[in-house]
């Protein structure tokens, strides 16, 4: 009786599986994978709503190559180690044609060396570390580099904030803060500055008082934080209560809606530099911020606009390549010259990052407040 169950269940189970297998082929899965969760959790969500509105965009106008899009997304937590994990998943079991992800240049750096040997393209939507596209010739990103950032930053202390003695304060458990202070200094000590003092924190601590203490002896009249929102709040307000009240700025790694709830009254009058405002004039800005607003009810960050920009770049390359094939898509992403986006044109160089203008960001009235543009 068994015997003649499973025959009678074989066509069925055969006719099932083959239907799964139809279902797969019919979509093309983007792999992203982000710090969902975590302390560094704003990044990867805001990055993936961006993702997300762009994948529904593509697929109502009809998807890819006749086929919908797929986004598998993996929350690596915020954690070290994770996004190597996650990424192994999404390449071998889910069978993904390309990643997009990370925010943060560490996780990024981690998974790329596997994209890399998989000859899977990976786009980072905000790593700015050079080393990220350094990995190899299938990692991309669509925004601007440290180089840039640091040298934006420094003439923004010269010219804007007239200061000539400023203090720099870096996360050493950051590949994104140690290198956007390096290219800060250099750039800042070739506009004829001096480095007032020099201390170093590790991404998770809490306590900072020791570091601005020595940065307030320093005498300094400006102080550099290249670092994340997460710490950033905190040492901004620290910094207030011990009568430190010279001008504080910092990198793109401070964007996040957390940074105010953490800094409080004390993020007044504070700097960042960053890709994207949602105050910047342009029909391309103004579209994004009401399509984003009325599918998640909140305004868009630069997180947002680059997973939006990394989404799009990738559909566009598959479009250009006419295939999910790896090497091919790889070459077309390689090809990019001047796709519009959010966050501006994107043209992809030899060394496979955009060039892209930064925007300076104020806290005023416990808002972010567009400041200026700076062009490369």
């Amino acid at each position: 009786m068994k015997h003649t169950l499973s025959r009678s269940l074989a066509p069925a189970l055969l006719l099932a599986v083959s239907l799964t297998a139809l279902r797969a082929a019919d979509t093309i899965k983007f792999g992203e994978f982000a710090s969902l969760t975590g302390k560094e959790a704003t990044f990867g969500q805001m990055s993936h709503n961006g993702t997300r509105l762009a994948v529904d965009e593509l697929n109502a106008a009809g998807g890819l190559l006749g086929k919908k899009i797929e986004l598998i997304t993996e929350d690596d937590q915020s954690k070290a180690g994770e996004p190597a994990t996650v990424v192994r998943k999404l390449i071998s079991r889910d069978k993904v044609v390309a990643i997009l992800g990370e925010v943060a240049s560490s996780r990024s750096l981690e998974a790329a060396p596997i994209c890399q040997q998989n000859k899977i393209p990976m786009i980072s939507p905000s790593s700015t570390n050079p080393k990220v596209t350094e990995t190899g010739d299938y990692i991309f990103r669509v925004c601007f580099i440290d180089p840039f950032q640091g040298t934006v930053m420094a003439n923004f202390a010269t010219k804007t904030l007239k200061a000539k003695n400023v203090a720099v304060l870096t996360d050493v458990k950051s590949d994104y803060s140690v290198g956007l202070a390096k290219f800060f200094k250099e750039r800042f000590l070739a506009n004829g500055g001096k480095i007032a003092a020099d201390r170093t924190y590790s991404g998770g601590d809490k306590d900072f008082r020791a570091q601005l203490t020595a940065l307030k002896a320093a005498k300094p009249d400006g102080i550099f934080l290249p670092g994340y929102y997460t710490e950033a709040g905190l040492i901004v307000r620290q910094a207030q209560s011990l009568g430190l009240t010279v001008p504080i700025f910092g990198g793109d790694g401070w964007e996040s809606s957390k940074l105010v709830e953490i800094g409080g009254k004390a993020m007044e009058g504070k700097y960042f530099s960053t890709h994207f405002s949602p105050e910047e004039k342009s029909a391309a800005v103004d579209n994004f911020v009401k399509k984003f607003k009325a599918k998640f009810n909140e305004a868009p960050d630069a997180m947002a606009a680059l997973g939006y920009d990394s989404a799009m770049l990738l559909a566009d390359a598959i479009k250009r390549a006419g295939t999910t094939d790896g090497p091919k898509v790889r070459d077309a992403l390689a090809a990019t010259k001047g796709l519009s986006g959010v966050t501006g044109k994107t043209t992809l160089d030899a060394a496979r990052n955009a060039t892209k203008s930064a925007v300076i960001i104020t806290v005023k009235n416990g808002q972010f407040k567009y400041l200026e543009t700076i062009a490369p």
